[in-house]
């Protein structure tokens, strides 16, 4: 049964278990709500809740399981052999899902019956031949191990998803069943109901620490490994950055610094464009514009905000990058050979950047009160003056924090870097010279088919777990700034 069928199904189950929990509950006080403890709702709530929570449990558990579970017996009747050295397991496990997919829907299509993908070998059939057919390609022949572990997996999953099929519709129905024997005029219903939906309320609010918990374990643990294959002390202090990955990434340099400079060079650029021109457009916007000024410029602004990061890529490419050539390449002053270069990009992400600091600034300002302004004025103090020694120290630190979220806003972009600054790795104060960024370097790192446990795919959790740590102490770095300098008011 497919996945969603199953979900339908089980809220089919919880729908007629409300309905009957609703009505037994009303049987049980002779048709009369009043003697219930609670209302028919909660009665009819608890059977679907019954109902939906412990096989929705199960179903997650068995799907997050099944992976790994399938995988394993797979790759345990691979040989040896199959993985040649410099190949990897990941690249095979991904040879056999594509072959069993194939198979897969070669059955759904005709081509051939479910015995015959269960028994055909390489010698009788061509495979690669078939699959073509049916719109599977593959970058090569299929081996006789690769086939047998293909219908292995196939045969695996089909029989996973018929047990976890059978296991969560009885689980459905037997918590049906348990909840609706147990609807009567006495039984707490509300009482439960409610501390079941405080549990769902603390599983929601728990998600996002959980998910932080786990990216920083992924991250973690991922880094750890790359340090086992390569100098930690080369990584962090080496100057240059030019990964071969021979030799188990040995003979690599993978000096962090010249990325970190241009992803920290390329960020300020962009906040010295950023945060001048959105704080003066907040305090135009929130101080000075006429209510109808500022209901059209506004949203004008902030539409800057919803513009894919490609579109920016491409105005820095097309569009930025030759206006600063022709200002001050080869023919004017000689500074900019290319239009890929660390101002390209710069400017660009300043641009996207604005709407962050602006409007969140414009908010921060609006928020603070207005008898504070009256008091300015009334003790003589013009609207600038208010403005400067008033407003601006007590909204300080929600502008920090809108600076804040401006700078891990441009810590985190890539595909303006890649576009508008170029992918030179170098040390250099000349911002006219094309760099780039260690995200942009993550991408690099992780694209293609590559085996994670390989170095070129492990430093790109080096680079992940280095920028993650730096961003984290800079956020508490200016949290600290904040609580020292921040002015209280009564």
């Amino acid at each position: 049964m497919p996945l969603s069928w199953l979900i339908l199904v089980i809220l089919a189950i919880a729908a007629i278990g409300y309905v009957l929990g609703r009505s037994r509950a009303l049987q049980s006080a002779n048709g009369d709500a009043r003697d219930l403890h609670s209302l028919p709702s909660y009665y009819g709530a608890y059977v679907g809740m019954w109902a939906v929570v412990p096989a929705s449990a199960i179903l997650i558990i068995w799907l997050l399981a099944q992976p790994y579970f399938v995988n394993g017996q797979v790759l345990g009747t691979l040989p040896d052999s199959i993985v040649a050295e410099g190949s990897s397991v990941g690249l095979v496990m991904s040879d056999v899902r594509r072959v069993a997919e194939g198979l897969e829907t070669a059955i759904a299509q005709g081509a051939v019956s479910r015995a015959e993908a269960d028994t055909m070998d390489v010698g009788t059939t061509d495979i690669r031949e078939m699959l073509g057919d049916v719109g599977v390609a593959l970058g090569s022949a299929v081996s006789a191990e690769v086939l047998t572990a293909a219908q292995l997996y196939r045969g695996l999953n089909a029989t996973g998803s018929l047990v976890m099929t059978v296991l969560v519709l009885l689980i459905a129905l037997g918590g049906a069943a348990f909840a609706w024997s147990r609807s009567n005029a006495q039984f707490r219903a509300r009482n439960v109901v409610e501390r079941g939906v405080l549990a769902l309320l603390i599983g929601a609010a728990s998600i996002a620490i959980l998910t932080t918990i786990g990216i920083v374990f992924a991250l973690l643990f991922n880094t750890i490994e790359f340090f086992r294959l390569y100098p930690a002390s080369d990584f962090f202090f080496g100057t240059s950055w030019a990964p071969s990955f021979s030799g188990r990434g040995g003979a690599s340099d993978l000096g962090v610094l010249p990325l970190l400079w241009g992803t920290f060079y390329i960020s300020l650029i962009a906040l010295l464009v950023a945060v001048p021109v959105g704080l003066f457009s907040a305090i135009y916007l929130s101080e000075y514009a006429s209510p109808r000024v500022r209901s059209i410029a506004k949203p004008l602004i902030e539409i800057l905000a919803g513009i894919p990061t490609i579109v920016y890529g491409l105005f820095a490419l097309l569009t930025v990058g030759p206006i600063l050539v022709s200002l001050f390449g080869k023919e004017t002053v000689g500074w900019m050979s290319g239009g890929t270069a660390v101002m390209t990009a710069g400017l660009v992400m300043g641009i996207m950047l604005i709407p962050f600091v602006s409007s969140l600034s414009d908010d921060i300002i609006n928020a603070v009160p207005q008898a504070m302004r009256d008091g300015s004025y009334g003790l003589g103090a013009t609207q600038s003056e208010t403005i400067r020694q008033v407003i601006l120290p007590a909204a300080l630190p929600g502008i920090v924090g809108a600076i804040l979220l401006a700078a891990s806003r441009a810590i985190g972009e890539t595909m303006i870097v890649v576009l508008g600054a170029g992918a030179a790795a170098r040390l250099s104060l000349n911002p006219f010279e094309a760099m780039t960024t260690i995200t942009a370097k993550i991408v690099s790192q992780l694209t293609g088919d590559a085996d994670f446990a390989s170095p070129e795919a492990l430093v790109a959790f080096a680079l992940g777990m280095t920028l993650f740590v730096l961003t984290l102490g800079l956020n508490i770095f200016a949290l600290y700034i904040v609580r020292k300098y921040r002015e209280q008011y009564d």
